[in-house]
């Protein structure tokens, strides 16, 4: 156990707990605020400040004008339609912003004992019961930090449990059309990658399965609805068959948005679930974080979960670090615990009815956006046939190269977002447009216009150098990506 020396304190700074590997908490606000209204030192004297700290004189009107032209320069779903696929930029609540701004939850510290959080405990307990019914997995661990994480999670413990039960499998089938982190996630967890291909209508079927499984196979992970924005028809038999090889199936849950309330990854028999909070259940996304992966599991590797896990015991609610299986912790405290408490007060606020819609209506705006659009010049790579789900990917037919990235630096010198460009990577000249539930028939109906007087100038020639009304003018692309190195070889 770590302790903390006490010199400058009349009470220890921070005391020691019965949990292994936790230390304990800070004196309450109160406390701290009076002796520092005596007098009482609270820094170390060598790390005190000797002189008054130089700041720039400026008026309050010249420090107002920076950050109002900061804010100019940026590009949020307030400012307008932010349709990037495969990252649901959709409206964050104002009311779930007020509630994880509350002084419960700003001065609350991953230390304290957990009879001091007994409130956010109970939310805590009450999400990951919520969230289990609504993927139809048994039970949730909310650390992970981010989709990826929960993904490194999930193969973490396929890994482990494979272990365990003496089984020499070392291989996972991730789709070709998968996100990068699925591939990325399995092999930092010590997995041979094996690719399926996509067939004609870009949907994984189980003839691609069944000719890449092996007695290797550990498990397999797929998106559902897919990366094209399509149903995985057959998932059901995909993973019987990757059962029947004495593999797990693992589900990317990042386009979950799309079947809130009409179907759950456990009974189409996946194993092992993670869940984009800030894609699927609103809350912050972008900018490197903050974000959170919870990782579900169905009932027999509820011991193999990351700690804490959010227990209930009578009317008390605990974080349990002693989980039999488990492969450890994922961050140094409990979680993103602000991003939980947006999720939290979302899914509550909405109920079933309200989820329900919110597929419904992420679904609708992806179709009726994509009818809008001049087919000749944004058509479909794969199943053309088939109804989108939340998202749709179309393919720039333009006799001009970089159909897309023009496209993209157009939109975005309109005033309005670029969708996702490029991605996934077996469409040529990728857009990927996620329109979300957030939008108004009239936001489409202007994006779609938008976007086929776009397609006309570049095939007319008349586009020009884009962007030119972005803070940032057109960069050097080709630097910006693949900054030159050169070595001399002696």
């Amino acid at each position: 156990m770590v302790k903390f020396r006490q010199a400058y304190w009349d009470e220890p700074l921070l005391t020691e707990m019965s949990m292994p590997g936790r230390v304990g908490y800070l004196p309450p606000r109160d406390k701290v605020i009076a002796m520092w209204s005596k007098g009482k030192r609270l820094l170390p004297k060598e790390v005190e400040r000797e002189g008054e700290l130089k700041l720039p004189e400026l008026s309050e009107l010249q420090v107002l004008r920076h950050f109002n032209r900061l804010s100019q320069m940026n590009f949020s779903v307030e400012s307008g339609i932010y349709p990037l696929g495969s990252c649901t930029m959709k409206y964050n609540p104002k009311v779930s912003e007020y509630i994880a701004a509350s002084p419960r939850m700003r001065e609350a510290h991953p230390f304290q004992p957990d009879e001091t959080l007994q409130g956010l405990l109970a939310i805590f307990y009450e999400l990951s019961q919520m969230l289990a019914e609504i993927t139809g997995m048994h039970a949730f661990s909310l650390t992970s930090a981010a989709g990826a994480q929960g993904e490194f999670a999930g193969v973490l413990m396929i890994r482990k449990y494979l272990r365990e039960k003496g089984l020499a499998k070392d291989e996972i089938l991730v789709p070709d059309s998968a996100h990068g982190t699925n591939p990325a996630s399995a092999a930092m967890a010590g997995f041979k990658v094996v690719k399926v291909g996509s067939n004609a209508s870009g949907l994984v079927s189980a003839q691609a399965v069944r000719a890449v499984l092996s007695e290797r196979t550990a498990g397999m992970m797929l998106t559902v609805p897919n990366t094209l924005g399509l149903f995985e028809s057959e998932v059901g038999e995909i993973s019987d068959l990757v059962h029947g090889a004495g593999g797990l199936m693992y589900y990317d849950g990042a386009n979950m948005n799309a079947l809130l309330g009409k179907a759950r990854p456990g009974d189409m028999g996946f194993d092992i679930a993670h869940l984009n909070l800030h894609k699927t259940f609103a809350t912050p996304h972008g900018g490197g974080g903050p974000g959170a992966g919870p990782v579900g599991v169905t009932k027999r590797f509820a011991e193999y979960l990351p700690v804490p896990l959010v227990r209930k015991q009578g009317k008390r609610y605990l974080l349990d670090y002693d989980v039999k299986h488990t492969i450890g912790r994922l961050k140094g405290s409990f979680g993103n615990s602000a991003v939980l408490l947006r999720a939290y007060v979302y899914i509550r606020l909405l109920g079933p009815e309200g989820l329900y819609n919110v597929s419904s209506l992420s679904v609708l705006a992806a179709n009726y956006l994509l009818k809008l659009l001049n087919n000749e010049g944004y058509g479909l790579a794969h199943g053309k046939d088939l109804k989108r789900k939340h998202e749709a990917i179309v393919s720039v037919k333009s006799r001009m190269p970089g159909g897309a990235m023009k496209v993209a630096k157009a939109l975005l010198d309109s005033g309005v977002h670029s969708p996702t460009i490029y991605f996934p990577l077996i469409v040529d000249e990728a857009l990927m447009i996620e329109p979300t539930e957030s939008e108004t028939m009239e936001s489409l109906n202007e994006y779609a216009s938008l976007l086929n007087q776009i397609y006309s100038s570049i095939e007319g020639g008349t586009l020009g150098d884009v962007p030119r009304n972005t803070s940032v003018g057109r960069i050097d692309e080709v630097k910006a990506s693949h900054p030159l190195t050169l070595k001399v070889r002696w």
